[in-house]
């Protein structure tokens, strides 16, 4: 098995800042896919906000963060967070999907994403919201 957990911040606005801050705190490679890089901004005024961001070091921190839509509702302190497990193959993030579904509340099914060859999301019965994803290296091009 070669799967990851991570901590995934859920922020309005501030993802990008967040992610450099913890950059510059922890080093490592910053990565931002924004909603216009991803052609998926439901408003223009948001297509430079980061639907996906990450920073990874090489000494092991890993952290998540986007900036939820202004469509979906949302409140400091009311999931704040995922978690997230990120596989290396499909039969692996498939196999978790259907042992971690079967108790859960499925938010988006588990299916081929434009970043992934697999990607759903889910909140287990304790009210924990999981993302499962194929971990596949972003092409900016």
């Amino acid at each position: 098995m070669s799967i990851t957990t991570t901590t995934h911040i859920n922020l309005r606005g501030d993802a990008r800042a967040a992610l450099e801050l913890y950059r510059d705190v922890f080093g490592g490679e910053l990565t931002v896919v924004t909603y216009g890089d991803a052609h998926a901004a439901q408003d223009p005024a948001e297509a430079d906000q980061v639907m996906w961001g990450q920073v990874v070091s090489p000494d092991g921190f890993h952290v998540m963060a986007y900036d939820v839509p202004a469509a979906q509702p949302w409140s400091p302190g009311e999931n704040p967070y995922f978690v997230s497990v990120r596989g290396a193959s499909a039969e692996e993030i498939s196999g978790l999907w259907e042992r971690l579904s079967a108790r859960s509340t499925v938010v988006v099914p588990l299916a081929p994403a434009g970043w992934a060859p697999l990607y759903g999301m889910l909140r287990d019965p304790f009210g924990v919201v999981w993302v499962l994803d194929v971990a596949v290296a972003y092409d900016a091009s």
